[in-house]
This record gives C-alpha cells, sequence and structure tokens, in this order.
C-alpha cells in the first residue's frame, strides 16, 4: 500500500483521504494512520502547491546554476551544499554526475537579480571553482504535470 500511496500523493497532495482510501481498497483511518507514520519517518517531507507563474503577474525568474566545487576532507560536498541551500533564493540543491558536481535552483524577480546572486555570493564561496548559469525560459513540464499545452485549432473547418 506505501508505493501506491506515496505516488498518488505525490501527483495530488490535495486528494480527499476517503477517495484515497477507496482507490487503494482500505479503511480511510489506515490511509491517516500511513500518512502520519511516513511524516514521522521523514519519507514524506512536506507538501507543495505547483503554480504556473506564467499565468499570474507577478515577475518571477528560474535559473538552474551548474556548480563545480572543491570536495571538503571528510565532508565531501554536504557543507557546500548546506551553506548554499540556507540562501532564500535557492529553491533546491543537488549532488550530480558529470562535469559539475551540484545543480542549484534559483528563483528571482529578474535576470540581473539571479546573475548577481550568482556572481556576489555563490561565485565568492571558497569551494567553488566555476558555475554555469542557466536561464529557464519556459516550464513544458514540472513534477509530471504537464503546463504547456498543445495548441488545438478550433475553428470549424470548412470544406468545399
Amino acid at each position: 500500500m506505501r508505493e501506491e500511496l506515496l505516488a498518488i500523493v505525490e501527483r495530488n497532495s490535495r486528494i480527499d483521504l476517503k477517495e484515497l482510501a477507496v482507490i487503494l481498497g482500505v479503511e480511510e483511518i489506515d490511509v491517516v494512520n500511513e500518512l502520519e507514520a511516513m511524516e514521522r519517518e521523514g519519507i514524506i517531507c512536506g507538501y507543495h502547491t505547483m503554480i504556473d507563474w506564467e499565468k499570474t503577474s507577478i515577475e518571477k525568474v528560474s535559473a538552474l546554476i551548474e556548480v563545480r566545487v572543491t570536495p571538503q576532507r571528510g565532508q565531501g560536498f554536504d557543507n557546500i551544499a548546506e551553506r548554499i541551500y540556507k540562501y532564500p533564493e535557492v529553491t533546491s540543491v543537488y549532488l550530480i554526475s558529470g562535469g559539475y558536481d551540484l545543480l542549484v535552483t534559483l528563483e528571482g524577480k529578474s535576470l540581473k537579480e539571479i546573475s548577481g546572486f550568482v556572481s556576489d555570493k555563490l561565485s565568492t564561496l571558497e569551494s567553488v571553482l566555476s558555475t554555469a548559469t542557466h536561464f529557464i525560459l519556459k516550464k513544458y513540464k514540472d513534477h509530471g504535470t504537464i503546463l504547456a499545452k498543445k495548441y488545438e485549432d478550433t475553428r470549424e473547418k470548412v470544406t468545399p
């Protein structure tokens, strides 16, 4: 039940508990108890709302920053990752494979604000060797949800 429960709440954390119980074929109290247990165990870490900021009047810019760092003896990448994720502009930090070590996602009000963060705060950290900034221009799919719907021509077809 756990794996199926997690898959469902990951896609829709606002699903009604009664509906969830019916889908899983269990009692509602079993769903409640399992969710509470997974929250206590740290399996479920939080609940989030996905917003398509393009459809609001709020200006927001997102960027992916690849960061190459020097790992610290005995700590690896953990200390530098912690220093980075404590900045409020940072929405996520991942240890990755490949030519860079960390992938950092940022949100800001403008390209200039994000560029300033990278040059003034991120690049000046002693362990940071280099960065590569990629601005997100358009989101097509985020957390399994398609944001950019395919255009469908709704005009009536005219045939001779």
